[in-house]
């Protein structure tokens, strides 16, 4: 959440803020809620001392008129706490709906219409064939089977198959022996994660719950990213300066309803319900931030380039940026299938803003500070295979293995099955 003794002294940013990201906000209501938070604090804190030093000045018995004076104070106390709690938790829930401020750099903008792109690396490759979409591919390299994960689970599901579950656990060896030789942490976290745990991680406001599997039995939720059960793990945790960065990487498969997207994507395995990833997570110093954003985006790069896949680096406007992001880019790798260019990872600094809401401090001497915390995709595994598998495509359908991934995957080409 946003500090509150920022929105007191910048009420106007704070609402304008919100408003650049397309939420809107009554930061009076939330002032005034915070005036009589305080208020009824300080009553509190007068009672609680009244009431101590009444109990230190009795001696021996207590008269009647004593006891009767003690149960004033105790019941008129235990009215005050309750009406400070349930005015704590209308703050909390006001505070919870304030996005995060976007960093001064990123531009004001109502939608993805109006990101910016800020880099291109290689020039999309030029065939002298009609190039096939990965779903084509997929028949034929039998790869690929979403007939059959319809049949079973619905719309949105596949089954990867023999040399695309070699080529997934290539990929995932290939990002994790990068990325610990960088000083990642690896980790395999939980994909179930307590609601109140994930309401806290900031990704449930404004309607982005509809895109949350929710197992209510269990009040439980399925993850969207490895980040979300990553993050938390160190939720009401004081971490040491001196162990910062604090750096992992996390594999797992994620779960999305893809509401709000009904007819898009629907061929393939593009936009689905269920896939994996590799997600890198930093917790650093306040204000280290952006040099740890600039840091993840180049590993980002460092791992498509090596791919020799063309992209572009796309840096989001305040109205694409996300409700908890302060600043994200996005790497979108050229789809020959499509002819164009889509998403495949993103990275994104949140600043303090998690941190607040999961109590995760570090100890600097004798302050408790909020830690920085960033995410960014290594590989979205599907959104990876379909860019290889479309960049790489020869003309009788055949895809060359990256060379990148041949010491994992044991092969340098895919083969159509006869």
């Amino acid at each position: 959440m946003v500090d509150i003794k920022i929105i007191r002294e910048n009420a106007q940013k704070v609402q304008e803020a919100a408003k650049n990201k397309g939420v809107e906000i009554d930061v009076n209501h939330l002032l005034e809620i915070d005036r009589k938070h305080r208020e009824l604090l300080l009553q509190v804190q007068k009672l609680r001392e009244e009431r101590n030093k009444f109990n230190e000045n009795i001696k021996g018995k207590p008269t009647e008129e004593q006891i009767e004076k003690g149960k004033q104070l105790k019941d008129q106390l235990e009215k005050e706490e309750h009406a400070l709690k349930a005015v704590e938790e209308e703050l909390k829930n006001w505070l919870y709906k304030i996005p995060n401020i976007s960093k001064d750099d990123v531009k004001v903008g109502k939608d993805e219409t109006e990101n910016e792109v800020i880099k291109k690396y290689k020039e999309p490759k030029k065939f002298n064939f009609t190039p096939r979409d990965h779903v084509e591919l997929g028949q034929i390299l039998d790869i690929i089977d979403i007939e059959r994960a319809t049949k079973v689970s619905g719309a949105r599901f596949n089954y990867l198959k023999n040399d695309a579950v070699l080529l997934e656990f290539a990929l995932i060896q290939y990002a994790f022996e990068t990325l610990v030789k960088e000083g990642f942490t690896p980790i395999i976290p939980p994909t179930l994660i307590k609601r109140d745990v994930m309401k806290a991680l900031g990704y449930m406001e404004h309607g982005a719950d509809e895109d949350i599997f929710y197992l209510e039995k269990d009040d439980l939720m399925l993850v969207g990213t490895a980040e979300h059960t990553v993050v938390t793990m160190h939720k009401d945790e004081v971490l040491q300066k001196k162990n910062l960065p604090l750096r992992y990487v996390g594999f797992s498969s994620a779960f999305r309803r893809e509401a709000g997207s009904y007819g898009k994507d629907t061929k393939g395995i593009l936009r689905v319900h269920q896939f994996d990833k590799v997600e890198m997570v930093s917790f650093v110093e306040e204000g280290k931030d952006d040099t740890e954003h600039d840091y993840l985006l180049s590993l980002e790069e460092k791992l498509f380039q090596n791919l020799d896949i063309p992209y572009q680096v796309v840096k989001m406007c305040t109205g694409d940026v996300g409700f908890v992001q302060a600043r994200k880019y996005d790497i979108e790798a050229w789809m020959p299938g499509q002819n164009k260019y889509r998403e495949v990872t993103s990275a994104s600094t949140i600043t303090d803003f998690q941190s607040r809401r999961l109590n995760i401090k570090y100890q600097d001497g004798s302050d408790k500070k909020f830690a920085n915390i960033l995410n960014g995709t290594a590989f979205a595994i599907g959104r990876t295979i379909i860019a290889i598998l479309e960049n790489y495509q020869q003309e009788d359908g055949s895809v060359i293995t990256p060379q990148v991934l041949q010491k994992y995957i044991g092969k340098t080409i895919i083969k159509p099955q006869k």
